[in-house]
């Protein structure tokens, strides 16, 4: 029992911290301006329809829940940070869009069985740290008959290249959790989801990114906004060579990574994987 307690107890330690991490910056501005088309990828690749009930999981300020719901879907948006919410709510109000939004930890989904039509995911539950419990309440939550639908950054890809480029500046990662690009691999996610769905329909696409002017305003951006990059910051603050180097590191991932033909300067495409799959019956 002691055991058990204490794993509870670091796994609660475990998720406190995920959801400090997308609370800080500004996650919901980083998504509205950087990768405001790929929550309708998803919603559309999903084939959602009017009626239907939908669970965004790692739904953050709505990118793919918004779009659910204006197919005239009845749409709930849950997520391990709801502090990400307010910004969702408002720009839910500002595009006419009606929905739900509930706190919940991806690995323990505060809903019953085979509830929802459609289960989906962009670049949300891909961070959940435990990726076969993650799955296994996508799939449980799913009616049979219904779809899966995730979309997420590859290993390969320029935002799994930065993880990469960021982990030498962060401590290992508590035992049993692995790297959320993971989810970006398809053999990856089809052994998550074994045998429990079929009709697996995968592709890799790319979306492009020409918000930056620079390497470095790439860089200084995500220093600002994004979570994860605030936290590495933040581990090696106390270590002036440490910071500069990262510095440097994340201008060259942004270098090694521009196409040159942005309007504004640099251009950049990312790559992710889009997964569709139906739950089997």
């Amino acid at each position: 029992m002691t055991m058990q307690n204490s794993a509870v107890e670091a796994d609660r330690a475990l998720k406190a911290k995920h959801r400090a991490m997308w609370a800080q910056g500004d996650y919901p501005s980083l998504a509205a301006e950087v990768i405001p088309g790929l929550g309708a990828v998803l919603v559309e690749a999903c084939g959602v329809r009017p009626g239907q009930r939908v669970l965004d999981v790692g739904a953050g300020s709505g990118n793919a829940a918004i779009p659910a719901a204006q197919a005239g879907a009845d749409v709930i948006a849950s997520d391990l940070t709801p502090e990400l919410f307010g910004a969702g709510r408002l720009a839910a109000e500002q595009q006419g869009a009606t929905l739900s939004w509930q706190e919940a930890d991806a690995e323990a989904l505060p809903f019953g069985d085979a509830t929802f039509d459609t289960v989906l995911s962009c670049v949300g539950v891909m961070f959940a740290p435990h990726h076969q419990q993650a799955a296994d309440e996508l799939v449980r939550v799913c009616r049979p008959g219904g779809t899966i639908g995730l979309l997420s950054w590859t290993p390969q890809g320029f935002i799994g290249r930065m993880f990469a480029t960021m982990k030498p500046y962060a401590p290992p990662p508590p035992p049993g959790t692995q790297p959320p690009p993971l989810w970006g691999d398809e053999n990856h996610v089809r052994a998550l989801l074994g045998d429990r769905v079929t009709d697996v329909r995968a592709e890799r696409r790319t979306v492009r990114v020409d918000r930056f002017a620079t390497p470095e305003a790439f860089r200084d951006y995500f220093k600002e906004r994004y979570g994860p990059t605030i936290t590495v910051y933040k581990i090696i603050a106390d270590a002036p060579d440490r910071v500069a180097a990262l510095d440097r590191d994340l201008v060259d991932l942004g270098r090694d990574g521009d196409l040159g033909t942005g309007p504004g300067g640099t251009a950049l495409e990312w790559e992710y994987l889009l997964l569709t799959a139906r739950r089997a019956g």
